[in-house]
């Protein structure tokens, strides 16, 4: 079975040695995503654009792996404030509402100050295996 690694070119994946994503058959697993916009390096203030710039970057990912946010089967959010829950969960809702993976959130610190959420996500090629 072929393994492909995805990247994004962020200077974080060559620092601690991972991939963006890794498909490995149907499967794609796409490692923890920040706010960071990757083109620029730079990082929004506001939570709810670091949320739609993580699901750019996990859509992008997804796409380059032969997958869409459709394909999505489980997401997991961390976010640094629990008062960032009301404000990320209409933007998740537009990302994910028909798709409705298996999801948590949890409340815990990240790895910079700048960053207020972190998602990653596992796909499933639709169609794949039994109904």
């Amino acid at each position: 079975m072929t393994r492909k690694l995805i990247s994004t070119g962020s200077p974080f994946e060559k620092a601690a040695g991972y991939s963006r994503a890794v498909v490995q058959g149907d499967w794609c697993f796409v490692s923890g995503t920040t706010g960071y916009d990757y083109a620029t390096m730079t990082m929004p203030e506001s939570v709810e654009a670091q949320a739609r710039n993580c699901l750019a970057t996990i859509s992008r990912a997804l796409e380059e792996g032969g997958f869409s946010l459709a394909d999505v089967v489980r997401a997991h959010y961390y976010i640094t404030d629990a008062d960032f829950v009301d404000r990320v969960f209409p933007i998740l809702g537009e990302a994910f509402g028909d798709i409705r993976p298996a999801a948590t959130m949890i409340v815990c610190g990240l790895n910079k100050p700048e960053m207020k959420i972190e998602i990653e996500v596992t796909a499933l090629r639709r169609g794949s295996g039994p109904a």
